[in-house]
């Protein structure tokens, strides 16, 4: 069975267009103008499910039977400092006359977008906007108004379907920091890569009475991502005294990219033999609660949840999941061109994979001793911010052709090591969720380590998955100072467990 990526077109007409109009008129006349004076921008064309949240407004918060003033994105976006971002890119695409050209400025474009947001989130200039140098939701905003711009963009020249998205592709990554890893080569340094993700369950939530508005999940962001825009091209300083560069890159929540190759493509050639071959990968994602949980197994199933594009390969039928022989699309498959040795077949990659990040020392460490507690912190030691729990636990369908599942270590012990040994995935068991669910955090884990496997290294490799980061003091105020205080503590714990790979890498 082929899955395809959902449309937008059921949205309707009139949506899109006021999307559109408001951001060009946030940009002013010339920004919808090519050098013949005719627009280059057709606001009839469809967005992606993504895009039209752009025209997203949430209720007032002091008066719930009352939309705020503007939309929830473009208060991301100029809280950012970022608006000028999308409407320069649209006057560049109105200027633009053949696909060539088009290639190099998106990629130029996307590149340029992903570090202003680093520089802000490390306070390397003046922080533009009014939202603090922490916040990651600009960035995710102020890709999706570039994005939609680039949908709807009319050239002067033919320009197919495969090619438009194909830009989309290009921009989408460079914006995402995935043509920016510079890992440096010599024996001296430690090289680290670390994955995050975009915000995520943005629909839904607590809603107001005002029409025409939305439920105040809009306002999520993501710790992950917001680690990985304060971790990028830093370096630090391992026990040992030698000098370790990490570089980061933040993942899309929806399940297609993965299947193209966003990570691999990103990842992979780090992992191939070199002098800048990587010395561990980390990916790093949210979850819930007040702890870090350091995921063991990671399943080859996924699927069962939405992603940011509305679409899942693997719903439920009437409550019970499918089985992924006869539904193929609930399995991750390989990237062809990332196949790997022979025993890792293109057609049947393993069910499990493992983390081997140093569990001992991260835990050990303290990560969290220096980390000021955010209020409504619920870890129950309070001398340090979160926990950090070794997560074991993992369900599989022993017997591959019956929807019967096993739970086992559950719940895993939180103190270390543990009192009885965790129990490994049944040999010739499947695969129906790791200690990380089976969503994209899951798979982010299983395609980083199923890569180390395939290219038969032995590094660190594993994934992280932080507390949950959305605590707001309001029901639907964009930002407040709890919820930063999340953000900075969770980045700055997440900061040290990284660093302590370093130290053992």
């Amino acid at each position: 069975m082929k899955y395809l990526r959902p449309e937008s077109a059921a949205t309707s007409v009139l949506t899109m267009a006021v999307v559109t109009a408001f951001a060009l008129v946030t940009a002013g006349p010339a920004a919808a103008r090519d050098d013949r004076g005719s627009g280059c921008l057709d606001p009839g064309v469809p967005l992606s499910v993504e895009e039209n949240r752009l025209g997203s407004t949430l209720p007032d918060n002091a008066d719930p039977a009352t939309p705020q003033s503007r939309p929830f994105a473009r208060q991301m976006i100029e809280g950012g400092g970022f608006q000028g971002f999308a409407p320069a890119l649209t006057r560049d695409l109105c200027r633009t006359r053949g696909l060539k050209a088009a290639t190099a400025l998106v990629r130029q474009k996307g590149e340029a977008l992903w570090k202003d947001a680093v520089r802000r989130a490390q306070r390397r200039d003046r922080v533009q906007g009014d939202l603090p140098y922490s916040d990651d939701r600009p960035l995710y905003w102020t890709r999706l108004e570039s994005t939609a711009a680039l949908r709807q963009w009319t050239p002067g020249f033919d320009l197919s379907d495969t090619d438009r998205t194909e830009l989309i592709t290009t921009f989408d990554r460079a914006s995402r920091g995935m043509f920016d890893i510079d890992l440096p080569s010599g024996k001296g340094v430690k090289r680290v890569i670390v994955s995050g993700f975009d915000p995520y369950t943005l629909d839904g939530g607590t809603t107001g009475t005002a029409p025409g508005t939305v439920g105040n999940n809009i306002r999520h962001g993501n710790p992950s991502g917001a680690t990985a825009l304060a971790l990028d091209g830093t370096t630090y300083r391992t026990k040992s005294g030698k000098l370790a560069r990490i570089e980061a890159y933040t993942l899309p929540v929806s399940y297609p990219e993965f299947q193209r190759g966003y990570l691999e493509d990103t990842v992979g050639p780090f992992m191939r033999p070199g002098p800048r071959r990587v010395d561990a990968s980390i990916t790093v994602s949210q979850a819930g609660g007040a702890v870090f949980n350091l995921e063991q197994w990671n399943g080859r199933y996924h699927g069962v949840s939405l992603g940011n594009d509305n679409f899942r390969p693997c719903a439920a039928v009437n409550g019970v999941p499918q089985l992924a022989v006869d539904n193929h699309g609930c399995n991750a498959t390989v990237v062809e061109r990332w196949g790997g040795p022979e025993e890792f077949s293109l057609t049947d990659p393993p069910q499990w994979t493992s983390a081997t990040l140093p569990i001992a020392e991260m835990i050990r460490a303290d990560t969290g001793a220096s980390i000021p507690r955010p209020p409504g912190d619920t870890w129950p030691d309070p001398a340090v911010a979160f926990g950090v729990v070794w997560h074991t636990n993992y369900t599989e369908f022993p017997d591959c052709a019956s929807t019967a599942r096993v739970t086992r270590n559950n719940p895993p012990p939180t103190e270390y090591p543990p009192p009885t040994a965790p129990v490994p995935p049944s040999a010739g068991s499947c695969a129906y969720s790791g200690g990380g669910g089976n969503y994209l955090s899951n798979e982010s884990a299983y395609r980083n380590t199923l890569l180390r496997d395939r290219m038969g290294l032995d590094i660190p490799a594993g994934h992280i998955h932080t507390p949950d980061m959305q605590h707001f003091e309001t029901d639907f105020d964009p930002s407040d100072a709890t919820f930063d205080a999340w953000r900075l503590a969770i980045v700055g714990q997440g900061r040290n467990l990284i660093h302590v790979v370093a130290d053992t890498a």
